[in-house]
């Protein structure tokens, strides 16, 4: 699958002004007015645009590039598509009231002559996003759930109507004519009566706010993939405000908070556990039931092991949100010395204070602390 490097064609480490030339000469080469019919065309012109609103804002870049394509674009951390598969929500001339003003003033002018997608040059409006917070188990961001979660979201009321703009004659935007020293001159910008939608609203329900929207409650339903971290962020798309209209509706930002394990920590995809063993289990040797993020597990421990000893259980740690590798679980050994004792385990160890098995007597094999931790992070 390409990512949206290679759909624009350009490196990881390319500049904002290689991003913003790359996808201008997409653009150009895919437009529908210069392949009109050609439904490949226009879908790749539609990727370009996704993979640029991406890649020319700063925090979805890293976003992008620390998540990978597929966990960003399948709602890993709100991609443009927010569920994948395309843009969004958005039609040929959401694209171009975005991104026009990278080819000037003029938008795409000059495929065919309309000065816009098709010649409609009308924008639609789109209603604001809505955010949340959601918190999830450990166990829960492990392997991935669905969550639903009821939002107060504005949509249009129940009987409201809409009536083509009087002043922008509905196609959005204004234009004026000026005289300069360099002749007369034509500008467009985004009519002040309808903000750009085309429409104002004819008939107005009871109850509707001055856009013809009223507030409701929806029951939403999120699936979040396993492997998320606190802090990132899904997106669920056209779960925001309504616009009014024909506009289109924003989006729910989710964000994601994996709250504390009582036993498991967390480290990127890897787990520790800290295990007491007494002194006699860990001079015997015994077996220890530990928690996982899945449920319990039984493990030997070897006769005479060694407080500090890191034992490594292989993916039993956490998922990679990208669906690449799953991290380990790393079972740190502690030796419990006990701080009370008979007079008869007193005098048992007093006994062996000149016993030479008693000794320490570090193997050459054994690490030393900084090996471990060294070990830990290869």
């Amino acid at each position: 699958m390409a990512d949206f490097y290679d759909i624009l064609g350009i490196s990881k480490s390319a500049t904002a002004a290689e991003i913003k030339k790359a996808y201008r000469k997409k653009a150009i080469e895919f437009h529908p007015d210069k392949n009109p019919g050609d439904e490949t065309a226009e879908e790749n012109f539609k990727k370009a645009a996704e993979a640029y609103e991406t890649l020319s804002d700063q925090q979805k870049k890293a976003r992008y590039d620390q998540l990978g394509h597929q966990a960003y674009t399948s709602g890993g951390a709100g991609g443009f598509g927010g569920g994948g598969g395309g843009f969004g929500g958005m039609d040929m001339d959401d694209i171009f009231s975005q991104f026009g003003d990278i080819f000037g003033g003029g938008g795409f002018s000059g495929f065919g002559g309309g000065g816009g997608f098709g010649g409609g040059g009308r924008r639609r409006v789109k209603g604001k996003d809505l955010r949340i917070r959601v918190s999830l188990t450990l166990e829960e961001a492990a392997v991935g759930v669905e969550k639903k979660v009821k939002v107060k979201r504005k949509k249009q009321a129940p009987g409201v109507t809409y009536k083509t703009c009087t002043t922008c004659g509905g196609s959005g935007q204004v234009t004026r004519i000026q005289n300069t020293i360099l002749g007369r001159m034509q500008t467009s910008a985004p009519c002040n009566v309808c903000g750009g939608a085309g429409q104002t609203m004819d008939k107005k329900p009871a109850g509707a706010d001055a856009q013809g929207l009223v507030i409701d409650e929806e029951t939403v339903s999120i699936k979040i993939p396993a492997g998320v971290e606190s802090d990132m962020r899904l997106k669920v798309s056209g779960k925001g405000n309504e616009a009014p209209g024909n506009g289109i509706s924003g989006d729910l930002l989710v964000d994601i908070e994996v709250k504390e394990h009582a036993e498991l920590q967390r480290e990127g995809n890897n787990l520790h556990y800290d295990l007491y063993v007494s002194v006699p289990e860990a001079v015997l040797g015994t077996t220890k039931e530990i928690q996982t993020v899945t449920g319990k597990v039984r493990i030997p421990i070897e006769a005479g092991i060694q407080s500090g000893k890191i034992l490594r259980l292989r993916g039993k740690g956490m998922p990679n949100v990208n669906g690449y590798a799953t991290g380990d679980l790393l079972v740190h050994v502690n030796v419990w010395t006990p701080r009370n004792l008979s007079r008869d385990q007193k005098e048992f160890f007093e006994s062996m204070m000149a016993d030479s098995h008693f000794e320490p007597a570090p193997e050459k094999g054994d690490k030393s602390f900084f090996e471990k931790v060294k070990d830990m992070f290869s």
